[in-house]
């Protein structure tokens, strides 16, 4: 087996999977506390600061501190409450009938005096980490804070040691968001958060932190300009060649090692993985009923299954596909199940000459850089399992005007290729029902699904930030199907 190192959990770059990622920065009891007095009092906390905010002066440097703390300590107990407590949209809208009209992300003038700064080490994968330092700028603001440029993970599985530079736009991160970050470190009044993700609740905040979140990673977070331009070569290489779907296809060593998905592998594969899983102390679920699992939809789908529900959906055939994600466990004889299906399979290594990609062919993160911004600009985007590439491409296509995401239903799906496979289903059935299931599923105009105190089994903010969202306005002759599915 390939010596690796499992001082983090491990999945793809950009991806948490609602993986544990080391102990939290804080712990925080919530024993006989109630959620819901606690959510009043930060957004109590909040307008305060809104009232105060053209009066300064009104508090003293101490109060300004202790307001600073138990924000803070508000927050994170919010969270962990929450924790314990725990078209077919190929939706054929008439582009005559409908206006996209975006919501300006303007957040009102900070006028404060500054209490202090705040330092972050953020920790997981690319997408991981941006979320989160979204979430950070947006404390340190209502919190008057001033975030110190955040550090990244360097310690995680995949052994990436890119800094914030390497990988974002400093200047354009400072210039963009001036009033909230500061590029240097300046030891007093700090508040320092050891992880950065699930910071913030996801609901129930007032509209002005929700449009800061957007703010900051829709405008704030810009990627180097060498990354972008690598990016960007791939999608004009695509383009030359007419219409192309990104598949953000889940079937790497690592993932299937995680969660212990063995459908289509043979015996030396399984007992690879299992050892693999093994060998990781994070990875704490060790003992795991493959079948079982796939049965509740919380398996990858395999490449096959994948190309059989694309094929299922209508997709032309002929599309270019482009696999973002890392190198796939079987490398090109487990693609042909979906090269049977779309034989214009491409990756960035393959549209690009080995000199193009230069040294961020040695840094995970830099390399999931370059398929998100593939993955915003295709045609159409597919993720194979969720994570949070998956749902944070979804909501920014969504930002960017609804554009067409297909989220594959896999507890639907496994049961009806299952059915199809064993010739219970004729392949007009079988469609039929794959489209049926996936009305709703396509990355247009839904409202967030809530769950009060249950913040892993309720939509990702970033998923779908309804707030900063675009509204549409069907005319008499447009009518929206795309409803939310629970």
């Amino acid at each position: 087996m390939d010596k690796i190192s499992c001082t983090k959990v491990g999945v793809l770059p950009g991806e948490s999977e609602d993986k544990p990622s080391g102990k939290m920065g804080y712990k925080v009891g919530s024993r006989g506390i109630k959620c819901e007095k606690l959510r009043n009092l930060i957004i109590r906390a909040v307008k305060t600061h809104k009232s105060n905010s053209s009066n300064p002066a009104s508090s003293t440097p101490g109060e300004s501190r202790f307001w600073a703390i138990g924000i803070t300590l508000l927050l994170i107990v919010m969270w962990t409450c929450g924790m314990q407590s725990m078209a077919f949209q190929n939706a054929k809208w008439p582009a005559a009938t409908l206006k996209f009209i975006h919501p300006a992300v303007i957040i009102p003038e900070r006028v404060y005096r500054n209490n202090g700064y705040l330092t972050v080490s953020s920790n997981g994968g690319l997408n991981q980490m941006r979320s989160g330092i979204s979430d950070m700028v947006t404390i340190a603001r209502f919190l008057n804070l001033t975030l110190v440029v955040p550090e990244l993970d360097n310690t995680s599985f995949w052994q990436d040691n890119s800094q914030f530079g390497d990988i974002f736009d400093v200047d354009h991160f400072i210039d963009s968001l001036k009033e909230e970050v500061l590029p240097i470190f300046r030891k007093f009044e700090i508040v320092h958060f050891l992880k950065t993700d699930a910071r913030l609740s996801n609901n129930e905040l007032p509209e002005n932190v929700q449009k800061m979140r957007c703010k900051v990673y829709y405008e704030g977070l810009r990627f180097t300009p060498h990354l972008e331009k690598i990016g960007k070569k791939v999608v004009s290489i695509l383009r030359k060649k007419g219409p192309f779907l990104a598949l953000h296809l889940r079937y790497e060593k690592d993932m299937l090692a995680f969660t212990g998905c063995t459908k289509e592998l043979n015996k030396q594969e399984v007992d690879e993985l299992t050892s693999m899983r093994y060998a990781c102390p994070w990875w704490k679920e060790k003992k795991i009923n493959s079948t079982q699992k796939r049965e509740e939809g919380l398996c990858p789908m395999t490449p096959g299954e994948v190309g059989l529900a694309l094929k299922a959906l209508d997709i032309d055939p002929e599309i270019q596909v482009y696999i973002a994600a890392g190198e796939i466990y079987g490398k090109e004889k487990r693609l042909e199940g979906l090269r049977a299906f779309y034989p214009n399979l491409v990756k960035k290594e393959t549209l690009l000459p080995s000199s193009d990609l230069g040294e961020i062919k040695d840094h995970s993160n830099r390399m999931a850089a370059v398929d998100y911004i593939v993955s915003l600009a295709s045609d159409i985007f597919a993720p194979s399992y969720d994570g949070n590439m998956a749902k944070v491409v979804e909501g920014h296509r969504r930002y960017l005007g609804y554009k067409t995401t297909i989220r594959l239903d896999r507890k639907v799906l496994v049961t009806l290729i299952d059915k199809y496979k064993s010739g219970k289903m004729r392949w007009d059935e079988f469609s039929d029902s794959v489209k049926k299931a996936h009305r709703g599923l396509m990355g247009g105009p839904v409202e967030r699904l809530k769950i009060p105190g249950k913040p892993k089994e309720e939509d990702y903010f970033y998923l779908d930030p309804e707030e900063c969202l675009p509204k549409m306005y069907p005319s008499s002759q447009g009518k929206r199907s795309d409803k939310k599915k629970h």
